[in-house]
Order: C-alpha cells, then structure tokens, then sequence
C-alpha cells in the first residue's frame, strides 16, 4: 500500500509528474549582457544586429530562446523545455556576448611560422606562404579581418584581427593547416604560445646483430 501511494504521488519540481518538461533556466545564461559605451543593439524578430566601434556583426536566432533589449542591457531567456531550453540559452548568450565584445573591442589571434624559408607577405588583400613546398600557399584575406605582418618579424608572424570572433578562429585555423608544426623539431604554422609537443629524433641502426 505505502508503494502504490508513493508511485501514485508526482515528482518533485514537476505538477504532471515528469521533472523533464520543467523550463530550466541556465545560470550563465541568465546573465544579462551589459553593452558598452558606442555599441547599439538591434532585436528584429528572429534576427539580432549589434553595432560597434570595431564593426557590425549579425546573428539570427533559434527560436527555442528570446533576446530582449532592456535600456542598455540584453537579456536571453529560453522558452523550451528541459535541458535543450538551458543548454541553448547559455550557448546563444555566449554568442551575443562574443558579438558585443568584438564589436567593442575585436579580437586578435597571431600565428607564427617556424622553418627555414618560412614566410608570408601581405600582396592587396591576399597572403602569399613560402611553408617549403615547391610551389606557394596563396590565401585571400576573408572580408571583414584585417591581417597584418609586423615588419621586425621578417614575415614570420601574421596578426589577424577582427569583430567576428569565429571568423578569425576558423580564418587561422585553416592557415595553421597549411603546414601543422611537425613533431620532429617543430616547424610549420602555430599559434602564438602554442606548445607543441616534440618527438625524440630517430635512433641509429647500430643495434644488436
């Protein structure tokens, strides 16, 4: 009987007894985004536009969250339930935040060439890599990141900068994978204070007969 009388009782945090069709509400993303100084915000529908001193960057939204504009404050909210309706606020928080500091601040990720004759030279808007091939690594410079080479550097650093976070990611993510830093005395492309683990070189042959 005290079996049937707890089995028959709903769980808790739930007034139908399935805990799983409560909205959670993640506590990042519950944390309203403050826009700086110079950055204007614009919600329209599906759709969020954020201008700054650094660029203008835009981003549609999934319809499982909302974005509301509060004075100088955003907010995201979800409206799905369980953890779909958290995992994705906190996710499309961290994206607007992303937006909001990029164009306010930007973003900068600098790449480094090691080798012999390893080089980059900026022609226009296109990058022009000597990585030891026989032939060169030409690369366009994507719209909207601004790709320098310090002169005291000799072509062996590449500065990328801009508002769109994920651009310059996947920008310089695609460059180190011209020529991935080998284990075997590290040349190639890498990142700035990237650590890359070495091998130890190749024994002789002199071993027992």
């Amino acid at each position: 009987m005290e079996a049937q009388a707890n089995a028959a009782q709903p769980a808790k945090g739930s007034a139908n007894g399935d805990s799983r069709l409560t909205t959670k509400t993640s506590r990042v993303g519950k944390r309203p985004i403050d826009l700086p100084k110079g950055v204007t915000a614009t919600v329209n529908g599906r759709k969020i536009d954020i201008k700054g001193p650094k660029g203008q960057l835009s981003r549609a939204i999934t319809d499982k969250v909302d974005v509301k504009l509060e004075g100088s404050r955003l907010h995201v909210t979800s409206v799905a339930p369980g953890r779909d309706g958290s995992r994705l606020q906190g996710l499309t928080r961290a994206l607007v935040a992303a937006m909001v500091k990029g164009v306010a601040e930007g973003y900068e990720r600098t790449l480094e060439l090691k080798g012999t004759g390893y080089r980059v030279e900026l022609k226009g808007t296109t990058l022009n890599f000597a990585l030891g091939f026989s032939h060169p690594v030409t690369f366009p410079v994507p719209t909207g990141l601004t790709a320098t080479i310090p002169a005291d550097s000799k072509g062996t650093l590449l500065v990328l900068t801009g508002a769109d976070k994920e651009l310059i990611g996947q920008t310089a993510a695609t460059i180190r994978g011209f020529r991935p830093p080998e284990p075997y005395g590290g040349k190639g492309v890498r990142y700035r204070g990237e650590r890359v683990r070495e091998k130890a070189g190749k024994a002789g042959k002199g071993g027992k007969k």
